[in-house]
């Protein structure tokens, strides 16, 4: 059984063409986040892991039901929007799910997880630090796909000067371009980071933040 870290069948857009009204669909999600919790919380069954990590993992799962459908019901204003904010809920879900075994923190505005910005270029402060001297590179979501990446307005990461390094302390600064998103919408990204020794990855964990443009 694999990690679930990447929660990569996300809802597709044929139940959301079916819906007769943003709020219709809103409480079919709110329901599905729910109801897909427990499919992670079987995982963390599956784990078998010491009290305190099974309990933190728990944890986590519940606080994300209870914020993503705090965000469903009170800031997504179209069904495209609560796709976003449901996608990134299973997201999070995933990677409490797997754990962080190694140190890393998405940051916007100083906060991570849950945020908002006004339009414009958003800075992301991506922080890391490796197990036993292990270094930490920034990783891809997938083989050609360096982010994750769902919003309601046009959003995209500047990735002409993005560092190739291995780092003992990550401390970066990456550029994402929000400049023509209006308020209220919400943009989604998971940012990887690989955990590297040799110059070979040993493991990688995503981070996923949402954000509100207010």
């Amino acid at each position: 059984m694999a990690l679930p870290m990447d929660f990569d069948n996300l809802r597709s857009d044929e139940s959301s063409e079916r819906a007769s009204s943003v709020e219709d669909y809103k409480v079919t999600c709110m329901a599905f986040i729910k109801d897909i919790s427990g499919d992670y919380l079987e995982w963390v069954d599956y784990y078998k892991l010491p009290p305190d990590e099974d309990k933190k993992r728990r944890a986590e799962i519940a606080a994300i039901v209870e914020r993503t459908n705090d965000w469903i019901a009170k800031i997504s204003q179209s069904i495209k929007g609560v796709d976003v904010v449901m996608n990134d809920g299973v997201q999070k879900m995933a990677e409490a799910t797997a754990g962080k075994p190694f140190q890393i923190g998405v940051f916007v505005n100083s906060k991570s997880e849950y945020t908002v910005a006004k339009p414009s270029i958003i800075d992301v402060n991506v922080k890391a630090s490796g197990r036993n001297s292990r270094k930490t590179k920034l990783g891809f979501h997938h083989k050609e796909q360096r982010f994750r990446i769902e919003s309601t307005g046009k959003a995209f990461f500047d990735e002409s000067n993005l560092p190739n390094d291995e780092f003992d302390l990550m401390d970066i600064h990456l550029k994402l371009n929000a400049e023509d998103c209006k308020q209220r919408d919400v943009i989604s990204f998971t940012v990887i980071v690989s955990e590297m020794e040799n110059g070979q990855e040993m493991d990688r964990r995503g981070s996923s933040t949402i954000i509100h443009i207010i």
